[in-house]
């Protein structure tokens, strides 16, 4: 059994566990429990745990491995960096907390916040601003107050609306200044000024230098005199009594004292004199210019009618010797000459006497609207032998009707508007050339 033993362990191959034991060991083996003890595990030991895995089929007990799975993972895990959130400590950390600007802070301009800080420090009052501040928008009493809020507790407003006070130019940081609101001792001492005493400057001037506490550093004389002039025009200085109860005066009782003569200017005769000149010159003028009437309404209705027919394009007068009637329209006069005329729109295939595309938009016309007949005594008439209805003298001519047409008579058609003129004396002799026997 030696020989055996010797080559296994010259060829390397690994010893049975009992031998290794008595070889190693001249002791009995030590006996151990196989039942694993169960206890929790932390995340680490479930990651390792998860690794180790049983010796692969083929596989024997006393074979060393290349490498450890185990130890190659701790090391790796020991190279990595750990996160910021491992890092930290269990406690939560809170996000800065972004400043909360009011939704009206883009509504009020650094004009209007100087104007709001310049009168509540004359005023101390938040009403007396709302009604005698104006600013660059409509804000409201409230919106005054939570802006003056703002501006005294929030940081943020503060500090903001400071810069952009600071950023103003000169000339409107002084206007804004000049229009600061008057507080009750400034009038006070304006009040105690005479109604009677003159507006002059010195007075104005004596009181800046006696009271230059009281007065805002941006007052001026010329201001003081014109604050001055308003409260007495609005009897508000001490000397002037406004009465009240039954001595109080009404509109009425004040316009029944004022005196209607005293407001009129005094009559200039110089002024008077020119103003009668004027007058009678322009009624000179108006009264030739009646008088001349009648006979630029001659003129004027000689170049209204049209003095070139339709039909012959040649220079006449209303009638000439060979016409009988003209149906006169805005622009264009169609003279009849015969006795029997044709009255519609001119097409490539159809030719009518009377076109009336010449007048104006005639695309709704029927190519052969109507008829126009000069019986044997002396009338015309018309027939409608379109689709479209006739309008003589206002009266619808519907299709085959007919209609008496007398001088002066109105025609229309779709729009287009005439005048039917007839020569009396042309058809009264041509009457009677007829009527006389041969």
């Amino acid at each position: 059994m030696s020989l055996p033993q010797e080559s296994m362990m010259q060829q390397g191959a690994p010893l049975p566990i009992k031998q290794q034991s008595e070889r190693g060991h001249h002791s009995t083996p030590r006996r151990s429990s196989s039942r694993s003890i169960k206890r929790k595990k932390f995340d680490d030991e479930l990651v390792e745990s998860s690794l180790k895995k049983g010796p692969k089929k083929g596989m024997e007990l006393g074979q060393p491995m290349e490498k450890d799975p185990l130890k190659e993972f701790l090391k790796e895990k020991e190279k990595r960096p750990m996160p910021p959130s491992v890092r930290t400590t269990g406690k939560k950390q809170k996000k800065p907390k972004t400043p909360q600007v009011s939704k009206d802070f883009g509504r009020w301009r650094p004009t209007d916040d100087l104007a709001l800080i310049t009168a509540i420090q004359q005023t101390n009052d938040l009403t007396a601003v709302y009604l005698g501040v104006k600013f660059s928008a409509r804000f409201t009493l409230k919106d005054i107050q939570e802006r003056w809020y703002a501006l005294l507790y929030d940081p943020v407003v503060s500090r903001l609306a400071t810069l952009a006070m600071k950023q103003l130019p000169a000339d409107v940081v002084t206007a804004a200044q000049n229009n600061a609101l008057w507080n009750k001792e400034e009038e006070s001492l304006l009040a105690n000024i005479p109604s009677s005493s003159p507006s002059s400057l010195e007075i104005f001037q004596d009181q800046l230098d006696k009271h230059p506490s009281t007065f805002h550093p941006c007052r001026t004389v010329v201001s003081l005199r014109n604050h001055w002039l308003l409260m007495r025009q609005y009897q508000l200085l001490s000397d002037q009594s406004v009465p009240t109860g039954e001595n109080a005066l009404n509109f009425s009782d004040v316009e029944e004292q004022i005196n209607d003569s005293e407001l009129l200017e005094p009559k200039d005769d110089s002024l008077e004199q020119e103003l009668s000149i004027a007058d009678r010159r322009q009624k000179r003028e108006i009264r030739k210019l009646e008088e001349e009437i009648p006979k630029w309404q001659v003129i004027v209705d000689e170049f209204c009618v049209p003095n070139k027919s339709a039909t012959s394009g040649v220079s006449s007068n209303e009638f000439d010797s060979q016409t009988l009637a003209v149906l006169r329209g805005r622009l264009v006069r169609y003279l009849m000459r015969s006795r029997e005329i044709a009255v519609g729109r001119s097409t490539a295939d159809n030719q009518v006497d009377v076109d009336l595309s010449l007048e104006g938009p005639a695309w709704k016309v029927s190519r052969k609207q109507a008829t126009i007949r000069l019986k044997s005594d002396g009338e015309y008439y018309v027939v409608n032998e379109g689709r479209r209805p006739l309008l003589i003298d206002g009266k619808p001519i519907t299709l085959g009707t007919k209609a008496r047409l007398h001088h002066n008579s109105t025609f229309e058609i779709c729009g287009l508007r005439f005048v039917f003129l007839i020569n009396q004396d042309l058809v009264t002799a041509s009457k009677e050339t007829k009527s006389s026997p041969q």
